[in-house]
C-alpha cells in the first residue's frame, strides 16, 4: 500500500494476472468512493458504477471479450511494432499478458463497470465525465494494494456485451476494471520521454526539461 500519489502513478503498472482470492467489500468501497470523487461535466454526475461478482455473468462478458483478441487484438499484436520506451522482448511479454487476462478475464473477483447514462446530445466528449472517475478507481486500487487494468475491448461488441451484463436502455459501458490482488510486482510503467510527446509554445518546437 502506499500514499504518495506519485509513487502510485509511477507504479501502476497494468496487472492482468489477478488471483482469484477474495476482495473485501470494504476496499471495493474505497475504490468506488475514489471515483465519485472524481471531476465530471458540470458536476452532473451521470456516472453509474456496476460491481460484478456473479461468475456467470462475467463469463458471458469473457466470451465477447475473447473473440474481439481474436479477431482484433491477437493479430494486431503480433504484427505491430513495440509502442514507444518499450523493447520487442517487453512487447510480447505484454501480448503473453493480454492474452492471459483474455482467457482469465472472468476469473477476477470483482468486476467494477463505468457507465453514463445517454445525456440529450451524446458525444465522444462524453468520456471526460467517465474516464477521470476510472482512473480514480485504478489509482486507489494500485494504493490499496490490488491490481486491475482498464479494459475496454469488450466495446467492439458494445450491445451484445451491455445487454449479457443486464445495462438498461440508455445506459452504456465505457469500461471494465477487473480487480484482485495480483500475481506480479507493481512497478515503472514504461513510456516513451518527455520530449517525445511534449512540445513547447507551438506544434513540433520539443520540450525542454528545467
Amino acid at each position: 500500500m502506499s500514499n504518495d500519489v506519485f509513487e502510485v502513478m509511477s507504479t501502476m503498472r497494468a496487472m492482468r494476472r489477478l488471483k482469484p482470492d477474495p476482495v473485501p467489500d470494504a476496499l471495493i468501497h474505497k475504490i468506488l468512493q475514489a471515483g465519485v470523487c472524481a471531476p465530471n461535466g458540470g458536476n452532473t454526475q451521470i456516472w453509474r458504477f456496476l460491481v460484478i461478482k456473479d461468475p456467470a455473468v462475467k463469463k458471458a462478458v469473457q466470451v465477447i471479450y475473447k473473440r474481439a483478441f481474436d479477431e482484433w487484438i491477437g493479430p494486431r499484436y503480433l504484427t505491430s511494432e513495440p509502442p514507444p520506451g518499450i523493447t520487442k522482448e517487453k512487447y510480447l511479454r505484454q501480448h503473453g499478458a493480454v492474452e492471459y487476462l483474455t482467457d482469465h478475464y472472468h476469473e477476477a473477483p470483482v468486476w467494477i463497470v463505468a457507465c453514463l447514462e445517454d445525456g440529450p446530445n451524446p458525444s465522444r466528449a462524453s468520456g471526460a465525465s467517465i474516464y477521470p472517475a476510472v482512473q480514480n478507481m485504478l489509482l486507489a486500487a494500485r494504493a490499496l494494494g490490488l491490481g486491475s487494468t482498464l479494459t475496454t475491448r469488450h466495446m467492439r461488441y458494445a450491445t451484445e456485451a451491455d445487454k449479457a451484463m443486464g445495462l438498461p436502455d440508455g445506459v452504456h459501458s465505457y469500461a471494465i476494471l477487473p480487480i484482485g490482488y495480483p500475481m506480479g510486482n507493481f512497478g515503472p510503467v514504461g513510456r516513451t520521454k518527455l520530449s517525445d510527446v511534449v512540445f513547447t509554445e507551438k506544434w513540433g518546437q520539443p520540450y525542454v526539461e528545467a
